[in-house]
């Protein structure tokens, strides 16, 4: 077993109860509470250190399987949390994130999906870590809006749409840098900046969503119905979800470059 899983349970479990404490300081106080920003931090930090730990266990970035890009995906949507509520002070998007990021934990801690330390030919390029830590950073912020557009939504709470807004602009910037580098990357590996496999579909498709929504947000069209605003944005985030791991299960997966395997 990989020397940094074997801590991990010890470690992710201090990061969520941390966090959830954050969360729940956050929830019960009107005003933003630095204790809550402290504690959410400090769970932050301790998720952080592991995935450093991880890395220097592997000698390789930790972020070639589907368990490694769920331990960033909870970092950084502990993170997206964080910065929203001590930017906007939206008191529920810490328990939502907290609660997202935990379901995560637990996934990893119920199926670690241990790895050797090798790298397949195609992933040993620059453009790997960048790559994927963006796509990652920006699956987080988008996670972020798309909460806060389901709160919107069944709370019809207007003031919600100016975070909405600044995550979205956030998400969909990083999701474009993160295909901008893949298609640079795969121009390196494969001799073509693009393919059309599942998850390069997917991924189209759900930037295209993404930019039907910033082109209907309040802040371009104030007199679209806001409902459609924040569909459009639940339907993206589902359609990331499948980009992201759903299209492993797809029959084509076993011709995709970009299916995460064990092997």
């Amino acid at each position: 077993m990989v020397l940094g899983w074997n801590i991990f349970p010890m470690m992710a479990g201090a990061a969520a109860v941390l966090a959830a404490a954050g969360a729940t300081l956050a929830a019960l106080r009107k005003e933003r509470s630095t204790a809550a920003i402290l504690l959410t931090t400090a769970a932050i930090g301790v998720m952080a250190a592991f995935i450093a730990l991880l890395w220097h266990s592997l000698e390789r970035p930790p972020l070639r399987t589907m368990g490694e890009t769920r331990l960033w995906y909870s970092l950084f949507l502990l993170i997206s949390g964080l910065f929203t509520y001590a930017r906007w002070r939206y008191r529920w998007i810490m328990p939502f994130s907290t609660l997202l990021a935990t379901v995560f934990i637990i996934i990893n801690i119920a199926k670690p999906e241990i790895h050797d330390q090798s790298l397949m030919p195609a992933l040993q390029s620059a453009w790997f870590v960048p790559h994927v830590s963006v796509y990652m950073f920006s699956y987080a912020l988008l996670g972020c809006a798309t909460l806060l557009a389901i709160a919107a939504l069944v709370r019809r709470e207007l003031n919600l749409d100016i975070a909405i807004e600044k995550l979205l602009y956030g998400g969909i910037a990083f999701l474009s840098i993160g295909m901008l580098t893949g298609a640079l990357w795969a121009k390196d590996a494969w001799g073509a900046y693009w393919s059309w496999d599942a998850k390069e579909a997917w991924a189209a498709a759900t930037w295209s969503l993404y930019l039907i929504a910033l082109h209907n947000a309040p802040g371009v069209m104030p007199s679209r119905d806001r409902r459609w605003f924040y569909g459009v944005i639940i339907v993206g985030f589902l359609a990331l979800q499948m980009c992201w791991y759903g299209v492993n299960y797809l029959p084509s997966a076993a011709d995709s470059v970009h299916t995460y395997t064990q092997q």
